[in-house]
């Protein structure tokens, strides 16, 4: 049943298991995700981020930003696996027990992911195609962060909670952007915002 609803391959929703697994065992060290949210682990987390996937259509370069326990980042790469393999995923990370988890999952997992372990404000400009992050800061800082790593005919993909609308019309004070919002799959009030030509007002 599971399988059939996150409609992806066979080999994909094994990659899937694997990672889960991975995810429960590191977890209890690192607090990767929360303990009450473990429980909803597929919902909550891989199926939300298989719908940020789902948003637009795979590139040649889908940078991660914040990446932490590998939502959506790894899952992304775990789907480009098989349904994009040529596109390149890198994950951006701070943290170096993160990172090493991050590199772990990717490994355990048969799949291809370059995990930068630097703060995003530090890292190399990556010219993303498109760039994603999730529950990582309010949308005036993510924009910040697309200035730097977003190319200009790029897209961003952020998934946002009930208060979307505020954040939207705050980051309106500082930057100019298109916004496109593609409701939540998993979460009632929730949208995935689909942020283009960013700039500074």
């Amino acid at each position: 049943m599971l399988f059939e609803s996150l409609d992806v391959s066979r080999e994909t929703f094994q990659r899937l298991e694997v990672f889960e697994q991975v995810i429960q065992k590191w977890n209890p060290k690192i607090n990767l995700v929360s303990k009450s949210s473990l429980e909803h682990i597929w919902m909550r987390h891989i199926a939300d981020s298989i719908q940020v996937f789902r948003c637009t259509d795979p590139a040649e370069h889908w940078v991660d930003i914040g990446s932490g326990g590998g939502f959506p980042g790894l899952i992304i790469a775990l789907l480009a696996a098989d349904e994009a393999p040529n596109m390149k995923v890198t994950l951006i990370e701070s943290d170096q027990r993160k990172s090493a988890f991050l590199r772990t999952a990717a490994r355990e997992c048969s799949v291809k992911a370059t995990v930068l372990t630097e703060r995003i404000e530090k890292a190399k400009p990556q010219a993303a195609d498109i760039l994603s992050a999730r529950a990582l800061a309010d949308l005036s800082t993510l924009l910040e962060f697309s200035e730097r790593h977003l190319s200009p005919e790029g897209v961003a993909l952020f998934p946002k909670g009930e208060s979307w609308k505020k954040e939207v019309d705050n980051a309106r004070q500082q930057w100019q952007f298109d916004a496109e919002q593609v409701k939540s799959l998993t979460e009632q009030e929730a949208v995935i915002l689909k942020i283009r030509e960013v700039a500074r007002v």
